[in-house]
């Protein structure tokens, strides 16, 4: 068969008049910009590697059957990153205080110079009190989202395996700890495609510059159409989304159009590469977006009160919040994965400091996202996840005890998880650390068993969701997690 070169695709268009040769390059390369090259574009890659002699789909992400009914339709992952104490917001150990100022020995090291040296048992600087019908104990730092408890479940009883930042949030997000694994939210995309067909089907609303950066959203090995895609703050939230201020939409329709009318040609001729399809579909998709994104990401429709509800009228609470407001807004349009991050919580020296300053900011915006999605309708199908990459430890070392600042390190042995909506029971509490704080001891669950729980709830097999990359098929949870089936209703 005869293929058509480039300058047989171009120079038809560049006679037509509608557009010289250098402006058609511009709106298609950047104009449709980043978006299409580094995430929609890609799609031609997702359908060469779909999946092992499976006849390759057009549009890696529509919507995908799940592999037994999912409770969840959507889910929001709230990072808190640094690693929240668990000690001092839902898991209290009174224990401490009888042993405060004492001599702390661990049996078992851990590995950084960090938890070396003299160590002295430190209580809660923060009082805590039960609430809810569940009486669940609560501290002072989450008064607001202390109000929500009957809706969550708690799990006191998560571990890892890494005391060190990068390793533990790469586990945390991705099930492996070290880079180039795939995001969970990549894995669920994967998995089922996406209800919006007009906007990223997985979503990051990161705060300031977190550990291990864009690896903590990435595809990995999987298809570039399943990577996250960074929202950002300010008036540009995706770089090169819209055309040149010269370029109509009405112009850039009909150039579009025109490439397309060459493209099917071309197909037509060339039936063997499905590729190009895919990248037809792209184009289409970029330029929905291009309309459907400002939209979105625009908050100033939203009444007062739920403007208020999320702390947006407030300093301290304006940014989180307006991250927490885009979640919801992103999964009601049929996005399936928000990841909304909050740094802050790595107090190593005067936690009570630290752990005030980072919970002041995201206290309210959590209650008012899990407030708002249940007054909408939208908790039962959308899933939120609270958690950091580890837990902290139940003393201070040396030196900040000296200097009565005392603050905590980092600890995977322990920590605590929340859990609300899509197919969760709230009011749960499950698993227990020791009387210290310091291992997870009743009914532990590794990260990979949270994994496995979310997947469960999306109705996906964790043990199907595979890819076959490098000899082997890989899956989330590697060798398998157990599901918390204790949370789930």
């Amino acid at each position: 068969m005869a293929k058509m070169n480039r300058a047989e695709v171009l120079d038809p268009i560049v006679e037509s008049n509608l557009i010289d040769r250098r402006g058609f390059h511009y709106q298609l390369g950047s104009g449709i910009g980043s978006v299409a090259l580094s995430w929609l574009l890609s799609q031609d890659q997702a359908v060469a590697a779909e999946s092992l002699g499976a006849k390759p789909a057009l549009n890696p992400l529509l919507p995908k059957a799940p592999h037994f009914p999912a409770r969840a339709r959507s889910c929001i992952f709230l990072m808190m990153e640094g690693g929240a104490s668990h000690i001092d917001t839902f898991d209290p150990k009174p224990k401490l205080k009888e042993l405060d100022g004492k001599p702390f020995t661990r049996n078992e090291k851990l590995k950084s110079n960090q938890n070396k040296g003299d160590r002295f048992f430190t209580p809660s600087p923060f009082q805590f009190r039960r609430f809810g019908q569940c009486g669940r104990d609560v501290s002072e730092l989450f008064q607001n989202v202390a109000t929500c408890v009957d809706d969550l479940a708690f799990v006191r009883s998560v571990y890892a395996d890494s005391d060190n930042h990068p390793a533990a949030l790469f586990q945390f997000l991705t099930g492996q700890a070290f880079q180039g694994s795939p995001s969970i939210g990549s894995w669920v995309v994967y998995g089922l495609g996406t209800e919006s067909q007009n906007l990223p089907a997985f979503v990051v609303l990161r705060d300031g510059r977190p550990f291990g950066g864009a690896a903590a959203w990435s595809n990995a090995y999987l298809p570039a159409a399943y990577q996250g895609t960074q929202l950002r703050s300010g008036a540009v939230p995706i770089l090169d989304l819209q055309p040149p201020k010269d370029v109509g939409r009405s112009r850039q329709r009909e150039s579009l159009d025109l490439l397309q009318a060459f493209n099917r040609q071309h197909s037509q001729r060339n039936p063997a590469h499905p590729d190009l399809e895919a990248r037809m579909a792209s184009y289409e998709l970029a330029f929905r977006m291009q309309a459907e994104v400002p939209e979105t990401l625009s908050v100033e429709g939203e009444t007062e009160a739920t403007r208020k509800l999320y702390g947006l009228d407030q300093e301290k609470t304006k940014d989180f919040g307006t991250r927490c407001l885009l979640a919801r807004r992103l999964v009601e349009r049929g996005v399936r994965f928000v990841q909304v991050w909050s740094g802050g919580w790595d107090s190593h020296d005067n936690i009570l400091k630290g752990h005030r300053s980072a919970a002041e900011r995201v206290d309210l915006p959590l209650a008012g996202l899990i407030q708002d999605l249940k007054q909408r309708g939208l908790l039962d199908e959308t899933l939120l996840v609270w958690g950091g990459e580890f837990g902290r430890t139940p003393d201070t070392n040396a030196n900040n005890h000296k200097k009565n600042t005392p603050g905590r390190d980092h600890n995977p042995g322990a920590m605590t998880m929340w859990f609300a909506g899509g197919g969760v029971g709230g009011g749960r509490l499950i698993g227990a650390t020791d009387e210290m704080g310091d291992k997870a001891i009743e009914q532990p669950y590794h990260l990979k068993d949270v994994h496995a729980t979310l997947l469960h709830l999306f109705g996906l097999d964790q043990f199907k969701l595979t890819f076959y990359h490098a000899g082997r098929f890989k899956q989330l949870t590697d060798t398998g997690g157990t599901v918390i089936h204790d949370i789930l209703t």
